[in-house]
């Protein structure tokens, strides 16, 4: 299988919460706290590793919360390329509201980093990057790492032939259209990330594939995808476009569920899959993940229970 490295400047310790209802100006009294390693890239790699595959996680680390973060996933069995982060680690917190079932997230911002950082951060990252293999850069920057950096990593990991997969939103994806950069081989955003960047709606579909091939045109990636929602996923390359539904299953808590799509397409394709089959089985992982609570992730027996519900087809 090819090699996989994973991303992740601004990790967090995930902390999940239930209380009976959530309102202002009363104590609430809370379930005990889910404890997870969290951040795009080591959610990526996580999933990763539930589907039965195998990633290293290079992760900035600081202070206690850092030392949290490295032993669970040291439990996970996780591969890790620690780098010294410039303070705490950050914590989040998602509540659940019982009685509504609704969803409050509070996500910190992480410590700020300078250029000498970001510098050694890049360094780092293509000596670590696998020859040949695929890196992932997923999640939210950390106050102080400038907008370019995806645009930066692009162009430093082109020297070793791995191939760039971008799950990447705001300035940094905004930043995209004007740097010049070498193309990622994989970008991916949601729907909403999409419309901002397109300046305009995106109803349908063939609305979405056709922003998506435009910006493959531009330069930006060599596959773009959008994500849909409940309504599926959106690829497109210049060379064709396609579609692959999301499966119809009742959503538990929407959180993970890009992470857990990545995951699944970036193994799909390190086990030889083409474009096409690697969209199916990530949007089987993202319907996977919104089944299960708060941080908790896809699983494999799910994945391959939804795969045959997330046909693909042309656009």
């Amino acid at each position: 299988m090819t090699s996989i490295l994973t991303i992740t400047l601004n990790p967090t310790v995930d902390l999940a919460i239930e209380a009976d209802m959530v309102t202002p100006e009363r104590k609430l009294r809370c379930t005990r706290p889910l404890t997870d390693p969290g951040g795009g890239g080591l959610n990526v790699s996580r999933a990763i590793s539930a589907l039965g595959g195998n990633s290293t996680a290079f992760v900035a680390l600081g202070g206690t919360t850092g030392d949290k973060v490295m032993r669970l996933l040291a439990e996970a069995g996780i591969g890790l390329f620690p780098f010294p982060a410039p303070g705490e680690t950050r914590m989040s917190l998602t509540a659940t509201d019982q009685a509504t079932g609704e969803q409050y997230r509070f996500v910190m911002p992480g410590p700020d980093w300078g250029s000498a950082d970001v510098n050694k951060a890049l360094g780092r990252i293509a000596r670590a990057a696998p020859e040949g293999g695929i890196v992932v850069l997923s999640g939210s920057q950390p106050p102080g790492v400038p907008d370019d950096f995806p645009a930066r990593l692009a162009t430093r990991i082109s020297r070793t032939r791995a191939r760039l997969f971008l799950d990447t939103s705001g300035k940094a994806l905004h930043n995209l259209l004007s740097a010049e950069a070498k193309p990622a081989d994989v970008l991916r955003m949601d729907d909403l990330e999409a419309e901002e960047l397109a300046g305009r709606t995106l109803p349908e579909r063939a609305d979405s594939a056709d922003f998506a091939q435009s910006l493959v045109t531009r330069g930006l990636a060599h596959a773009v995808i959008v994500a849909r929602g409940a309504d599926g996923n959106v690829l497109a390359t210049r060379e064709g476009r396609w579609f692959a539904k999301a499966a119809p299953v009742k959503v538990v808590s929407k959180v993970g569920a890009g992470d857990s799509f990545v995951a699944a397409f970036t193994l799909a394709l390190a086990r030889g899959k083409s474009l096409p089959e690697a969209l199916q089985h990530g949007a089987a992982g993202a319907s996977a993940a919104v089944t299960t609570p708060a941080t908790d992730l896809c699983s494999a027996a799910m994945v391959r229970k939804l795969l045959p519900q997330c046909p693909v087809e042309a656009l």
